[in-house]
């Protein structure tokens, strides 16, 4: 547990914590809606600080960035909690295990008493013991990721800091919903981001993410692009909820509008958490979105999470030169070399490929 940097008093011993867009106000002895961060006498604190609940060496494709370092591998851990309440969470056990705690006992006391039991069951995992593992195996990145990094930003600030000065980069990938606070924060180590944008309906969001405000993923990846992040954004189609040409449509456009060179990722939905009745995304939705995005002027489209498509190759959007062939999370050489030795530019015409590659 360790005292959180994101917060600001109020009367009472009251706190907001401003660490994501819900600005929860939080009296004393309880936690906000994400039930890891706590008000303790009048102080926020961060109950997951230096616990991690699962942590792996992924492909940099996995998380999915495409333009970032391809080829590489990367650091992945993640904590308990989330600050939405997706209904087709893929990581539920990790992400929604707070939520299930909060709703344990009609007792408020009592379902504090456990999510403190909760957050205090991961693997001890400094930001020291991470940085350290990542210089020792030359890991050249860490993403926080698995569950929303948002929620344990002080947590992530701490490890991005110490692996900034040895020159490791930082990445989170998240629902979109920092406070503007938040990314200011970030920046002191955070290089990339991937962003879900999970639909263009608000009434998608309200149902199906715990009444959250689609505007405010919007504002994030704009301001976020404004600032010099990185991004890549990511939207999981699931049939007959969010796979519509015209919201697909919406999508494409409003990423063009921010910038044409944000890699748009669409990928396949499989059953799981509250929808294990719903359907897999077919193939073809996944190609219909695809060409949705290049018709509405996105340079880089991939889809993925699915066997048989063959949309995850870099393509020049100039000359249409193979660029980086990719597998299944998985990267090739092909003219990644080029791409990696500082030009950043397509061998066959001189097109300049966004992305951060070396």
């Amino acid at each position: 547990m360790e005292k959180a940097k994101l917060f600001k008093k109020l009367d009472g011993e009251k706190v907001v914590c401003t660490c994501c867009q819900r600005m929860c106000v939080v009296s004393d002895g309880r936690s906000g809606f994400c039930g890891v961060r706590k008000n303790i006498g009048g102080d926020l604190y961060l109950m997951v600080y230096g616990k991690a609940v699962a942590s792996h060496l992924d492909p940099i494709e996995k998380k999915p960035l495409y333009h970032f370092f391809p080829g590489s591998k990367i650091f992945s851990f993640g904590t308990v909690g989330c600050n939405f309440r997706c209904s087709f969470c893929q990581n539920w056990d990790m992400s929604q295990i707070t939520a299930t705690a909060k709703e344990a006992f009609d007792d408020a006391e009592k379902s504090e008493a456990l999510l403190e039991e909760i957050c205090n069951g991961g693997q001890d995992l400094s930001p020291k013991e991470i940085v350290q593992y990542c210089i020792e195996n030359k890991i050249p990145s860490i993403a926080y990721t698995y569950n929303e990094p948002t929620i344990f930003s002080e947590y992530a600030h701490d490890t991005g800091v110490l692996a900034r000065k040895n020159k490791i980069k930082n990445v989170y990938v998240s629902n979109g919903y920092e406070s503007e606070e938040c990314l200011k924060y970030m920046r002191d180590f955070c290089d990339a981001i991937n962003i879900d944008i999970k639909s263009f309906s608000q009434d998608f969001y309200s149902k199906q993410c715990g009444g959250v405000s689609l505007e405010g993923i919007k504002n994030t990846v704009k301001l976020a692009n404004e600032m010099g992040f990185w991004i890549e954004c990511t939207t999981l189609i699931i049939p007959d909820m969010n796979d519509g040409d015209k919201e697909l449509t919406s999508i494409a456009k409003f990423l063009v509008g921010v910038s044409a060179d944000i890699p748009w990722h669409v990928t396949a939905f499989h059953p799981d958490y509250k929808l294990t009745d719903a359907v897999p995304t077919p193939a073809s939705t996944l190609e219909k979105a695809y060409q949705i995005g290049k018709k509405a002027g996105l340079h880089y489209v991939y889809a993925g999470n699915i066997s048989g498509m063959n949309h995850s190759d870099t393509i020049c959007p100039k000359c249409g030169k193979i660029l980086i062939k990719r597998g299944y999370m998985n990267c090739g050489e092909c003219e990644i070399k080029i791409l990696k030795n500082g030009t950043g530019k397509c061998p066959g015409c001189g097109e300049k490929i966004a992305g951060i590659w070396k």
